[in-house]
């Protein structure tokens, strides 16, 4: 009698550490489906931005907490008006939110604070409104433009306090990263992010 009773309890012990091994295994697989997942959201879906600085204010302000939709962008080109996060030509590890007023194959000059841009649709030019932007559309300083293939200049909407392509030239599109769609915070800021109609 006792050696069953031995026998039993060393089979239950067994199984007690079976069913731990596989609950540990389950959780292990979790984790690991979880991670992956995680990696290829952030990696090739949309990842999270934090703004920083008054660049872009009235419309972004620094602490906002924007989700970058990286998806759009292998289907289609930017399009003007639409608030891109980009690579930072001069130092490809630092990420920037502006938004694009040339493209590719534009010239785009700005003059009296106006910008004025040319392309194959209107040769003689028309004139940019900017109703959104911190300065009601006055724009400063004096540049030109001719853009080369795959070039965007992008400007922040707080103009009078934006670093930005009237500083430092076009954005190539390979440093594009993708657009700002959603603002999560402030919570009473939430809203879905649109490009302006012209």
């Amino acid at each position: 009698m006792p050696l069953r009773s031995a026998t039993s309890i060393s089979q239950f012990k067994i199984d007690f550490v079976k069913q731990v091994l596989i609950f540990l295994w389950e959780v292990f697989e979790i984790a690991v489906i979880a991670i992956v997942s995680v990696i290829v959201i952030r990696t090739f879906i949309v990842q999270p931005f934090l703004v920083r600085g008054v660049s872009m204010e009235p419309n972004f302000s620094g602490g906002d907490y924007l989700l970058v939709d990286e998806i759009t962008l292998r289907f289609r080109e930017p399009e003007r008006g639409e608030v891109v996060v980009f690579r930072f030509p001069r130092d490809p590890q630092t990420f920037y939110i502006k938004r694009i007023i040339g493209l590719p194959a534009e010239t785009v000059s700005i003059r009296d604070n106006q910008i004025t841009i040319k392309n194959s649709d209107y040769p003689e030019g028309f004139a940019l409104n900017e109703a959104y932007t911190n300065s009601g559309g006055l724009t400063g300083g004096e540049v030109m433009y001719e853009m080369g293939p795959g070039e965007y200049l992008v400007l922040g909407d707080n103009r009078s306090a934006s670093y930005d392509s009237r500083n430092w030239g076009t954005v190539p599109r390979d440093n594009i990263i993708g657009l700002a769609k959603i603002r999560l915070w402030p919570i009473d800021a939430v809203d879905i992010i649109e490009a302006p109609s012209y």
